[in-house]
């Protein structure tokens, strides 16, 4: 729990929660560390105190920052461990799932691009992304202005895609 009144500032607290991550094997070397993004959603921080904490890290020696890709745990040139899957493919199959079980029932809207960022940590393009995938599998149509609603069932693929 973070103390938002205390004397130790907010990015000093958060780099503590992330380097106890990584001295405890939570966070491995080549991982990486949280996004901005997802730092922002899961400590209720604004994108400058999310940047601190990685600038922190960097200082401690526990991370690297790879420009366009991301901050990494360990030092620089260790291999960085690739995602099995990219991130805008889960969520899409996320919400595939909450189509298939209901949760999100044909004409109703899906999750706005604000809040799949917050709900997942990513930035806009990657929910972009996301929706993109849903639409081009038939998931899911856009109405300018109005947002993007679930398609009727018998549009729907067969099979839930990777």
């Amino acid at each position: 729990m973070l103390d938002r009144d205390g004397p130790v500032p907010l990015y000093i607290q958060v780099a503590e929660v992330i380097q106890e991550r990584i001295t405890s094997g939570r966070l491995r070397t080549g991982e990486p560390v949280p996004s901005e993004a997802a730092m922002e959603a899961e400590f209720d921080i604004a994108r400058t105190t999310a940047r601190n904490v990685a600038r922190e890290l960097r200082r401690r020696r526990l991370v690297h920052t790879v420009q366009g890709e991301g901050t990494f745990v360990g030092p620089l040139g260790v291999p960085r461990v690739k995602p099995t899957r990219a991130i805008h493919v889960t969520i899409a199959n996320d919400i595939i799932a909450r189509i298939r079980r209901g949760e999100l029932r044909p004409g109703r809207a899906i999750p706005s691009e604000t809040t799949m960022m917050r709900q997942y940590g990513v930035a806009k393009v990657t929910a972009r992304q996301a929706v993109s995938r849903l639409r081009e599998q038939g998931w899911v149509f856009t109405v300018p202005l109005r947002g993007t609603h679930v398609s009727d069932p018998a549009g729907w693929p067969e099979e839930q895609p990777d």
